[in-house]
Parts: structure tokens; sequence; C-alpha cells
């Protein structure tokens, strides 16, 4: 039977997970240089435009479709056919099955969206709209019925992830390192600078995405209930304390503490508890947190010892994040799963299989998917356009008029 107060937690959770994507908008658009700030920013919400018509045509029902070999969904949804205002049996009893549709499509865009971190300031836009188009298709639907189908062969396994450690950071963290590395550096890194061109707007970003975090880990709980309440407290608590000790890692390693850090901590903290939100105690979600600033933080420092342009750090920060949060949901989870201290070591190896999965198949899909646009329509800008910036050569438009 429908519930109102589940219907309207997770209209709430949706209509919060929705402002994550502009949330990212406005952080990755604070990151970059001022001649790509209006460029950015749409990669994010053309991501908005695209990957909801992609999702209302093919997206739901690839991800959530009846199984075909615990690999596809079936295109029994195919332009949302049958997907009304009554309950799904298989997926969430208490509410529509269209809001349960829209909450996932949520999904479904910001995750794409995630990977422009890595590629921003250098690549055609017509390039990437043909990619997250793609991407989506080939890379996010099938993986996302692998874990949450009904069916899906790696939930078969006991993989388990609450609100898309696996499903959304691991597959755009490793998504983002191999289209950095395919795409190549920006011209002039990292002998020129690249700093941000308006931290402030990154930091009013980055506290949209906090904001919107409660619904994307609270919402997944698809019920107004004690989980939810759980996932929301550990989803706090871990991106705190993130926060907390990447700007002690950092005032230690540079001698001064930084507000690109906190937000950044944050950020890593939030993807990090992602997958083990409504699994995990609150102690542990603390402990999570806590490493994961430290972790997260060492990674960005290792990015730049090795070279790679990951502009806005979308592998160090969502891809490290996404991995370790689902490998330590293994040990740590005790509600509705039970990991390796709770006596269930299958738990942390299904994890590790999971991740493994998930790290070979997003990142040699999202390479064959670029090298397949660049053979017909090219990625890179030329050099003299890189140059001048983006939001001009590419767009028309100044974000900044003086």
């Amino acid at each position: 039977m429908i519930s109102g107060a589940d219907v309207v937690w997770v209209l709430v959770s949706m209509a919060m997970v929705m402002l994550m994507t502009p949330g990212l908008a406005v952080f990755y658009g604070g990151l970059v240089r001022n001649k790509n700030v209006l460029n950015t920013v749409l990669m994010s919400f053309i991501a908005l435009g695209v990957i909801s018509l992609e999702w209302f045509v093919l997206g739901y029902s690839m991800s959530f479709g009846h199984d075909v070999g615990g690999i596809i969904g079936g295109l029994n949804h195919f332009f949302l056919k049958g997907v009304g205002l009554s309950p799904s049996p298989n997926y969430a009893t208490t509410i529509p099955q269209g809001l349960f549709m829209l909450f996932q499509m949520m999904f479904a865009i910001i995750t794409p969206a995630l990977i422009s971190g890595a590629i921003v300031e250098r690549m055609k836009f017509s390039a990437y709209v043909f990619f997250i188009l793609a991407w989506a298709i080939l890379v996010y639907n099938p993986l996302c019925h692998w874990v949450w189908g009904k069916g899906g062969w790696l939930a078969k396994l006991g993989v388990i992830d609450f609100a898309g450690g696996i499903v959304v950071h691991i597959s755009a963290g490793i998504s983002a390192l191999a289209a950095a590395l395919v795409l190549g550096k920006r011209k002039g890194y990292p002998s020129s600078e690249f700093t941000p061109h308006n931290l402030p707007m990154a930091a009013i970003g980055a506290g949209l995405l906090w904001f919107g975090w409660f619904g994307f880990n609270g919402g997944s709980a698809l019920a107004a209930n004690k989980i939810a309440v759980l996932a929301v407290i550990n989803t706090h608590i871990a991106g705190a304390a993130a926060a907390v000790s990447w700007i002690i890692a950092e005032w230690i390693h540079l001698g001064k503490p930084s507000t690109l850090g906190v937000i950044s901590g944050l950020v890593a903290g939030l993807a990090t508890i992602t997958p083990a939100s409504g699994f995990v105690p609150v102690w542990a979600a603390l402990l999570i947190g806590l490493m994961t600033g430290v972790i997260c933080y060492i990674a960005v420092v290792l990015k730049v010892k090795m070279g790679f342009d990951d502009a806005l750090d979308a592998f160090s920060i969502h891809g490290i994040g996404g991995i370790f949060g689902t490998i330590v949901l293994g040990i740590f989870a005790c509600y509705g799963a039970k990991g390796l201290i709770y006596g269930n070591p299958h738990q942390l190896f299904a994890q590790l299989i999971g991740v493994v999965v998930t790290i070979l198949y997003c990142g040699i899909l999202t390479v064959v998917i670029l090298k397949v646009i660049d053979a017909i329509i090219g990625l890179r800008l030329p050099e003299e356009e890189e140059v001048m910036g983006l939001d001009l050569t590419q767009h028309g438009e100044e974000g900044y008029k003086i």
C-alpha cells in the first residue's frame, strides 16, 4: 500500500538530489579558470536535459526492467511503459513506481556530470554531449542493473551498495581517470597556473552538494524510517570528519589550511560514506570519514606527482572514495547486512569483486567510447581555441563582463 509519509520523504529527497547537479555545476564552475566557467557549468546542466530524456526513453527500462540473464533490464518499460502511480513489487512497495523512477533518474543524471570534472577546459562540447549519452547507455545502465536491478548478477553474488558507491562514484571516478588519460593534459599543464577563479562560488556549490546528499543517501531507504535517519546521520558525520581530517593533513603537509581543502574533504567524505550510509553504525561513519580525508588528500598529492591531468580531482575524490567506502562497507556493515567484524567475511569478498568488476568495466568501456567519438568528430579543441577559452569559442558567451 502507498504510504503518504514515504511518498513525501522520497519526493523531497528526489528534489534534493536534483539540486545536487546545479550544485555540482557551481562547485566545478568555481574551480576552473574564468574563461571556462560557463562551459563547465553547462556540462552539468546539459546532463539534466540529455540524461533525463535518455532515462525516459530507455535508461529506466535497461536498469530496472525485467531481468535478462542478470546482465540488463528488458524493454518492458520502454518510453516508461507501465510505469505509473502504483507501487513496484520489485523495488518500492510503499511509493508509486513513477516516483521511484524519478528518484533514480536523478542519480543517472549526476553520475556522468561528475566525470566532467576530469576533462574540463579542453574537450569539445559536442563530443561531451555524445559521450555522456553513450556512457549512460553502455556503462551506467548495465552497471545499475547488475547492482540494483532485480536479478542483477552482482546483486546475486551478494554485492551491496546503499546509495551509489559502485553505481555512481566508482563508475564516475574510474571513467574520469580513463577520460583524462585519453584526452590528454590541458595546454601548459602542469607548468602554467591552473588555480580556481572563484573559491566562494565553489564553496557555495559544495554546500549545495552537502545539503542534497541528505536526500541522496537518506532517500535511498525509499521510506521514512529509521534506516533513512541512520543514513542521514552517517552522511553528515562522515562528511564533517573528512573535511577536518583533510585540512589537518593539508596543514601538516603545506603549512596552511585552505578553503579548497575543506570543501574537497567534505565532498570526499560524502562520496565515501554513500555506499555504506544505511548499513554501518555511526561510530564506523566517523572512522570512515576521518580515514577518507587523509586517503583522498594523499591521492590528490600523488596525482600531481604522477602528472595526469584530472583537472578537478574527480578520480581522487569520487573514484578513490567510492572504492574505499565500498570495501569498508564489507567490514563494518551491521544493519540489513553483516560485515567482516560481525562474522560475515563473505560480504567483504563480495564487495571486492564488485570493486574490481566496476573498475575494469567502466575503465575499458569509457576508453572505447571516447576512441570511437574521437574517430568520428574528434575530442580535443584546437590549441588556439583552448587558449582563448571554451566560453567564447564553444558558446559565444562570457561569464564575466568587465
